[in-house]
């Protein structure tokens, strides 16, 4: 299994932890997580928590949010950076052999969800800004997006280079376009729409950046497990959470303070309507943008699918990129995807309780966790995880001001902690026999 294929197409070890020999540079992992966040919807985001909030407020809900998602993706990732394992082989150690098939199983299913939710976006938003045919583009994105997930980490590792720095160069050509007729010396002073005071609060503004990201977050592992060590794979979540994260929810966070968005209650910072008008160049440039801008998306998604159901039915994740960018794909063209936002948000609520609980299992309780004999189905970690899931449900429900991700963090977190100081766990061979 050590032998190395083409670059183009190497072995993607679906099924084992990813040898030293074959790990990536700092870099090049780096730019998978660095341009995954770059992408409109989060300009859009940080739009709409800055006409809700105002412009300070919004930049502390934005810091706060990156601020969790650090913790949390980066301690996955450290721990996948040091085994080389993916996010597959992480949840059978803490939820059993046989119990990480539902979690794998609901996270692969998840991410598929928002691949269509993106790739049908990108018809409609072609539609909308150049009067294309929404379902032909659709088409022509899945055989793109398919085709570059495809070919493996190593053409995220590409897309990603030249996704993010598009990103920039274009945020800022709209910065320059909007200068021309609008001050920023008033953009720190925005205080947030008088039409929307009271829709949203610093809880839920958190919420919404950390749960934008909860699903591949959550399954970070089967990027960083290509990093060489723990170090070099928290830096590639760093280059995200903040860095990428942030700035991308910067550009939406001005265009509205200063008073350029188009439509900011439902548009946000979206700005690539800015964009259009200015010659047939920027235009073209402008296309060619929403294709890698959403295709990063797409195709971090699609392989975090493959790679988990490659596991699951022990098979290739080349196999499973083809069925699942098909089968995402139609779901696509047949329009359903415009029904998946709010169901995946909420599905976002209950993802990270799952992380919460490997966190604590396979970094916090290592020497228990290393040494135990395999379980089929651990109901320790499901128990808590359904905790930290009731709780986050209950709080989104009924006080969302408080934010829901963070509060089902933290309570999956130390439930799992109580849960496993009341059943005195210790290492196998300590206690020879005793299954978690």
């Amino acid at each position: 299994m050590n032998k190395k294929s083409s670059p183009a197409l190497e072995q993607e070890f679906e099924h084992e932890p990813v040898p030293l020999s074959h790990r990536h540079s700092t870099g090049s992992v780096s730019a998978v997580w660095f341009g995954f966040p770059m992408i409109l919807t989060n300009a859009l985001f940080g739009g709409i928590i800055t006409w809700s909030l105002g412009f300070w407020p919004a930049i502390i809900a934005i810091l706060l949010g990156n601020l969790v998602l650090f913790a949390y993706v980066g301690s996955l990732s450290w721990f996948a950076g040091q085994t080389g394992m993916n996010f597959a082989l992480q949840a059978k150690r803490t939820f059993g052999t046989k119990g990480y098939i539902l979690v794998s199983g609901f996270l692969s299913t998840v991410v598929i969800g928002w691949y269509a939710f993106q790739t049908g976006l990108t018809g409609t938003v072609i539609n909308q800004t150049f009067g294309w045919n929404a379902l032909a583009v659709t088409a022509f994105a899945i055989v793109l997006y398919t085709g570059v997930t495809f070919l493996g980490v190593r053409a995220l590792s590409i897309l990603g280079m030249v996704a993010a720095p598009l990103f920039v160069v274009l945020g800022l050509v709209a910065l320059w376009l909007i200068s021309q007729q609008h001050d920023f010396s008033a953009v720190v002073q925005w205080h947030g729409s008088p039409a929307a005071v009271g829709t949203m609060s610093m809880g839920t503004a958190v919420t919404m950046v950390v749960a934008g990201f909860a699903d591949s977050g959550t399954m970070t592992a089967d990027f960083t497990r290509w990093s060489k060590n723990g170090k070099s794979a928290v830096i590639a979540a760093f280059s995200a959470f903040p860095v990428a994260n942030v700035i991308s929810y910067l550009f939406g966070v001005v265009i509205v303070a200063v008073g350029a968005a188009v439509d900011p209650a439902t548009n946000g910072g979206n700005f690539l309507p800015i964009l259009m008008g200015h010659g047939a160049l920027l235009s073209a440039i402008a296309c060619l943008f929403v294709f890698i801008n959403l295709g990063s998306v797409c195709t971090h998604c699609l392989y975090n699918g493959a790679v988990g159901y490659s596991h699951l039915f022990h098979s290739k994740m080349r196999l499973w990129t083809l069925i699942l960018g098909v089968a995402g794909g139609a779901l696509a063209l047949a329009g359903v995807w415009s029904y998946f936002l709010e169901w995946l948000s909420l599905l976002g609520i209950v993802v990270p309780p799952f992380g919460a609980v490997m966190i604590v299992d396979l970094i916090f309780m290592a020497k228990i966790s290393e040494t135990r004999k395999t379980s089929r189905m651990r109901g320790s970690a499901f128990a808590a995880w359904a905790i930290g899931s009731l709780c986050a449900v209950v709080a989104h429900l009924l006080f969302p001001q408080f934010g829901e991700a963070v509060i089902g963090l933290v309570t999956a977190a130390i439930s799992y902690t109580l849960i496993m100081k009341i059943k005195n766990e210790a290492p196998a061979s300590i206690m020879e026999g005793k299954n978690a």
